[in-house]
């Protein structure tokens, strides 16, 4: 399994799709921080229009997907010429088409949002740039179109098998973010799922295929086809962490999946992760989600 989708599966998430927001003229929507465990999404089909966070703006254009991993409150903000119109539609009702009811809409929005649990989905999540901007443009514009409108359709008709078609569709719209290579930077952040170098993205899939393993950096540089201190340097600027906290961060997600799933002794948890000490896996396991082992389980099993 490829190193994205192994992410995806490890995540346990669940895609749900909002609203349609078709919007013209000087448009304000405001957008209040998400609870604990979502993280919301914007794809924009037509138009221009401006994400406003705290901290910075993103411009967004026909075709990008902007991510917020930590579920900020933002503002989307339309400059048009025409007359103001905001038209939102909630998931289940009738989506209007772009032209309906009167006033050309400038702006298509479509929003949705990612759900998950406080182990391997939370870690995965922290671990992204906040805002994740990742723009398809016009070459790869054809395929979001299509996915979307499967969402929208899906989630308008609510029938038999729609909830499980949805949460697959916004898991494929994902899986398509965290393996582009376009605006992978923004504000010195980095991608990690979406390292372009061949060399660096052979480590991570084998990490993430054998997180147990004693992993040393001379077998990550090698693996990697460099000299140990090209490939610490390299690795740092390419996925924004150092080898060291990648390997943790992976062997914490493929832990809370353990815990989350099956029964296993604490023990042999720790053991399949990479740790020969359950006191040093505890202490790490902590530090990463807040949780011990034992109580994270009773937790996960409880919801």
């Amino acid at each position: 399994m490829d190193s994205v989708s192994h992410l995806i599966r490890l995540a346990r998430l669940r895609g749900a799709v909002d609203k349609r927001c078709l919007l013209a003229g000087d448009t304000t929507i405001d957008n209040g921080a998400r609870p604990a465990g979502e993280a919301p999404f914007h794809l924009l089909l037509e138009g221009e229009c401006t994400l406003e966070l705290a901290d910075r703006s993103v411009d967004l254009v026909a075709g990008d997907v902007v991510l917020l991993p930590r579920g900020r409150a933002h503002r989307v903000r339309t400059r048009g010429r025409g007359r103001r119109r905001a038209v939102v539609e909630e998931a289940g009702g009738a989506f209007p088409t772009a032209r309906s009811q009167g006033t050309p809409s400038e702006i298509d929005l479509f929003c949705g949002h990612y759900a998950f649990g406080p182990g391997a989905g939370d870690l995965l999540f922290q671990s992204l740039p906040d805002p994740l901007h990742v723009s398809f443009g016009a070459e790869s514009g054809e395929p979001v179109r299509m996915l979307s409108a499967l969402m929208r359709g899906e989630a308008q008709n609510d029938g038999p098998g729609a909830t499980a078609i949805v949460i697959s569709l916004c898991d494929a719209l994902l899986a398509m973010v965290l393996r582009s290579t376009s605006n992978r930077r923004l504000a010195g952040d980095a991608l990690w799922t979406a390292v372009d170098d061949e060399r660096l993205r052979a480590v991570v899939d084998a990490v993430l295929g054998d997180p147990g393993r004693d992993w040393t950096i001379p077998d990550l540089a090698g693996l990697a086809a460099m000299s140990r201190a090209t490939f610490i340097r390299r690795f740092t600027r390419a996925t924004g962490m150092t080898a060291g906290d990648f390997l943790t961060r992976v062997r914490m997600m493929t832990a809370a999946e353990m815990l989350t799933a099956g029964d296993r002794p604490i023990g042999v948890v720790a053991a399949e992760v990479g740790y020969q000490s359950e006191s040093a896996f505890g202490r790490a396991f902590r530090t990463a989600t807040g949780a011990t082992p034992a109580r994270f389980r009773r937790t996960a099993t409880r919801s």
